[in-house]
């Protein structure tokens, strides 16, 4: 990336917090203080904060040419439009592309916040290229985006690609949306901890929460503990079900898989591979590469930007 490539501005705006950096490519040259959602509830009082934080990042780099935000909830592609935002009270149905656009007068994009995530990892990290790819991010929940025909999928409603709600038994845990057996409530963080407990209780060792989140299983795992091994077999099958869900339908070519989860390496992507291979004609899977993300916590700033930037440029 050359110093004259142009810049653009990526929002990441979560439940915690809302990030934003300002991206050139695939780099994040200079970030903003996230701002602290809770803190401000509402649209009267957060909207304020980020207008404020863009105008400092604008006044530092003036070239900044479109502005992006990813968005955890349903949104309107055409209109621009939030519907349900994840966590965040006060955001329902609020036009988040026009108050971005009014605020700054810059060309301005909203869009899903895993879609995001997914155009960063398509168009400059470990899915660059390829035609037809599943980004996944695994952390609290699951999301994902698609790449199909080398194009962003949103559907007929722009809500393609929540592989987090595919049910993995139509009997099993209720979802967020009144969908039982939804994968992320399985393979999420809270999911893998709660496995973790009952798996050490029943073999008679008493940990404590803490010591049962995800990380610290992974690192057990890798130490060779049976019991830890034994939970990344059962999270392994059951992020395969939803995944060959998925591939069945779509035969992707490539899956990239991002988020906090995706950290565990080999004790998760092991036995994952393997369980969809036993559920899968080699067909769909002797060419489909399954690989980690690139980018970490900063994809969806990189992903927001991107994205903003080639629609202002008309690429897309």
């Amino acid at each position: 990336m050359t110093s004259s490539s142009p810049l653009a501005l990526g929002i990441d705006f979560g439940g915690t917090s809302v990030k934003i950096g300002v991206c050139q490519g695939a780099t994040v040259v200079a970030k903003a203080d996230p701002i602290p959602t809770k803190a401000y509830p509402g649209v009267e009082r957060l909207l304020p904060e980020i207008t404020r934080a863009v105008a400092d990042m604008r006044r530092q780099f003036p070239d900044i040419s479109a502005i992006g935000a990813g968005l955890p909830g349903f949104v309107d592609w055409e209109s621009g439009c939030v519907h349900a935002l994840t966590n965040v009270e006060g955001w329902d149905d609020f036009n988040v592309r026009e108050a971005l656009k009014e605020a700054t007068q810059l060309p301005a994009i909203a869009e899903n916040d895993a879609n995001a995530m997914t155009y960063a990892e398509w168009r400059y990290g470990a899915g660059r290229g390829r035609h037809y790819l599943l980004a996944m991010t695994l952390g609290t929940g699951v999301g994902g985006g698609l790449i199909l025909g080398g194009q962003l999928y949103r559907g007929a409603t722009y809500g393609a690609g929540e592989i987090g709600q595919i049910s993995i038994d139509y009997q099993g845990r209720l979802g967020g949306h009144g969908n039982f057996g939804a994968l992320e409530r399985y393979v999420g963080n809270g999911a893998v901890t709660q496995l973790a407990l009952t798996k050490y209780q029943a073999a008679g060792q008493e940990m404590p929460e803490e010591a049962c989140d995800p990380k610290r299983v992974a690192e057990r795992a890798e130490d060779g503990d049976p019991i830890a091994l034994e939970i990344w077999q059962e999270v392994g099958e059951q992020l395969a079900v939803g995944l060959s869900n998925v591939l069945w339908v779509l035969n992707l070519e490539y899956v990239v898989i991002g988020g906090g989860m995706a950290k565990a390496g080999d004790v998760l992507f092991k036995p994952m591979r393997a369980h969809l291979e036993e559920q899968m004609d080699p067909f769909f899977t002797d060419q489909l590469e399954i690989v980690p993300a690139q980018f970490g916590n900063e994809a969806g700033m990189i992903g927001a930007a991107a994205l903003a930037l080639d629609v202002a440029q008309g690429k897309v």
